[in-house]
């Protein structure tokens, strides 16, 4: 594994306060080098409004691997009758950056870790190359699917929740019933990594796949190896031929929340869990 820069981590700040976001160091030449490592040329490309329209993602059920990169494209030369690359004129690659927010206490973190039903994940998003902000709150429903609820906001918000995020976000978790409020939380690790967004536009799926994935809290950094990609299915409850694709190049399924994942290997003192112990033969961390 190779050693990994030290990057500016997010500060923990108050709701509302600004925080500083660097685009991320080398983005243009990890995007491309990805695209090119995947094979991505090889695909159709399909445009934004074709991804969306096939697959509406609020509600869904994902499934993740870690795959080593030569099996990532052979998965993705495989997917080549089937599925599209979002093609961002020409681009086949978007850098994002997440911060996400929890409590002081990370009850976030905790209700993952415990395996609660009632979880959550509060972020903001940025989508680097396009200049786009999102806030999201990422809930589970009655039958463990996951239900994403989003709302545009200006890019220099990103890293921050203002009035109108923190009226978005009370207002989900009101409605599923978590009893957190926004003023609760501070922006508690970043998350970066370059994704590339594969969708069967017949079937309504979707298939990301994300390389150079790097963690940040406090001064230190987690980053997966980089000769292993993450790759996500998003669909219906059943699992799609993707998954049977992948089963068939040796990936097996892994519960991994990038989020859960940084805190575990970047705060001192959290408990031991089973998102540690994956990581740690998948991830490096440095200060």
């Amino acid at each position: 594994m190779t050693p990994v820069p030290s990057l500016p981590a997010v500060p923990a700040t108050r709701p509302g306060a600004t925080v500083a976001t660097p685009a991320p160091d080398g983005a243009t030449s990890s995007a491309s080098g990805l695209a090119t490592s995947l094979g991505l040329s090889a695909l159709r490309g399909a445009t934004l409004a074709e991804v969306d329209d096939a697959a509406a993602l609020q509600h869904r059920t994902d499934r993740k691997y870690l795959l080593p990169l030569d099996r990532a494209r052979a998965f993705v030369a495989a997917l080549a009758d089937s599925h599209r690359v979002l093609d961002l004129v020409g681009r086949r690659t978007t850098s994002y950056l997440s911060t996400y927010f929890d409590t002081p206490e990370l009850a976030a973190w905790r209700a993952h870790v415990q395996g609660r039903r009632r979880r959550w994940k509060v972020r903001t998003r940025l989508y680097a190359e396009d200049g786009l902000c999102r806030v999201e709150v990422k809930t589970k429903d009655g039958r463990g699917a996951t239900v994403k609820h989003a709302l545009k906001a200006p890019a220099h918000t990103y890293g921050r929740l203002d009035d109108r995020a923190g009226e978005f976000v009370d207002g989900v978790l009101r409605a599923c019933g978590v009893p957190v409020t926004a003023a609760a939380l501070t922006a508690a690790a970043e998350i970066r990594y370059v994704r590339v967004a594969l969708a069967d536009l017949d079937h309504g799926t979707r298939v990301t796949l994300d390389g150079h994935l790097t963690c940040h809290r406090a001064g230190r950094t987690a980053a997966l190896d980089p000769g292993h990609v993450l790759v996500e299915t998003k669909g219906g409850a059943r699992p799609a031929p993707a998954d049977r694709l992948l089963l068939g190049l040796g990936g097996r399924p892994v519960s991994l929340s990038k989020y859960i994942l940084g805190q575990s290997l970047l705060t001192p003192g959290l408990p031991d869990n089973d998102v540690r112990r994956l990581a740690r033969r998948h991830f490096t961390a440095e200060a």
